[in-house]
């Protein structure tokens, strides 16, 4: 499964500045406004040591770990929506990713320019969003009058779809993100056939970069999960730099799954909450068709006895079937 979750920010945050030490790829990280035109690409490995650990005890060849897909996006400017800056495009380009990674430059430095020649987080994290709930509230009312004719004619689906996007409506000319409003699960296919920007999960990045002291207190002004990240020259911590991919690949709502023999040990990216022939899909399409039944261990009871053999002997080792939703660090052997 390859989803991808698109930086965003202002110019000059360190978006680009992020993708490289994220990625390792070359692509532009100057000095000046919207040097990233077209999207860059990389694909990153999700630090894991469950998968070095189930490599080591299958004694594998080949060791295969899960992976996010990172998307940096060009710079966006108040009036994006308007078409302001390459607004068209940046929406375009967000529009395709699957989560938001809203980069936001904390630090302070009079050598590197802000797009509004003052650093402030909290405002620039309102501008975006406030970019973002214009663009869906045009998208949102445009559908709606698309709608009128079949509302009018009582189609009870046009009514309903109709219904929901007026609740989504509401919460736009309120300013609020379209993933602030509590729906049931009918509605939210509405939402999500919508392709709506603020639907999406958003993880905040705080570049801290050389951060001011007064800048401390933005933390609790963030409006949702965020992670802190230093990427500048070279001062980049590892710690915070595992936690960034990992937090991203949970707000994708992705969770892992692994096989392993001696073959090769590999985690499987799932969605959260599949059931176990959904979970075998992300290895061929034959398992969901032909499941008969799964065994699984979790990882953790796998590593503790040491062999699947012991495993089996101490009953840790379930046969389940089609319902059986997969959870992260299960190891799954399917049958078909």
């Amino acid at each position: 499964m390859q989803l991808s979750i698109g930086i965003v920010g202002l110019p000059n945050v360190g978006k680009s500045t992020l993708f490289n030490a994220l990625t390792k790829k070359s692509v532009p990280a100057e000095n000046y406004p919207f040097c990233t035109i077209d999207p860059s690409v990389g694909i990153v490995p999700v630090p894991d040591e469950r998968v070095a650990k189930l490599t080591e005890l299958s004694k594998s060849k080949k060791t295969i770990p899960a992976v996010v897909e990172f998307v940096d996006i060009a710079g966006l400017v108040k009036g994006a929506s308007e078409g302001e800056g390459l607004g068209n495009k940046f929406l375009s380009n967000i529009r395709e990713v699957d989560a938001i990674l809203e980069m936001v430059r904390v630090f302070e430095d009079k050598d590197i320019i802000h797009v509004h020649n003052k650093v402030d987080p909290v405002s620039d994290i309102e501008v975006i969003n406030y970019e973002l709930v214009l663009a869906d509230t045009e998208t949102v009312t445009k559908r709606i009058s698309n709608l009128q004719k079949e509302v009018k004619a009582g189609k009870k689906e046009a009514v309903f779809e109709e219904s929901v996007l007026q609740k989504v409506l509401e919460t736009l000319k309120l300013g609020k993100l379209a993933n602030t409003l509590e729906l049931d699960e009918k509605e939210k296919m509405v939402v999500k056939g919508m392709h709506l920007l603020t639907a999406k999960p958003i993880l905040y990045a705080l570049n801290t970069s050389q951060a001011s002291e007064e800048n401390k207190d933005v933390k609790s002004k963030i409006p949702g999960p965020y992670v802190e990240v230093d990427p500048v020259f070279g001062s980049w911590d590892n710690g915070g730099f595992d936690d960034l991919i990992k937090k991203a690949y949970e707000t994708l709502g992705l969770i892992t799954y692994f096989t392993t023999g001696e073959d090769e040990t590999r985690a499987w990216t799932i969605v959260k909450g599949s059931t176990a022939p959904v979970a075998g899909q992300a290895i061929h399409t034959d398992f969901k068709d032909k499941f008969i039944r799964a065994e699984v261990v979790h990882c953790d009871d796998l590593l503790k006895v040491g062999t699947f053999a012991a495993a089996r002997e101490k009953g840790l080792v379930r046969t389940e079937g089609k319902e059986y939703i997969v959870k992260d660090g299960d190891v799954i052997e399917f049958r078909i």
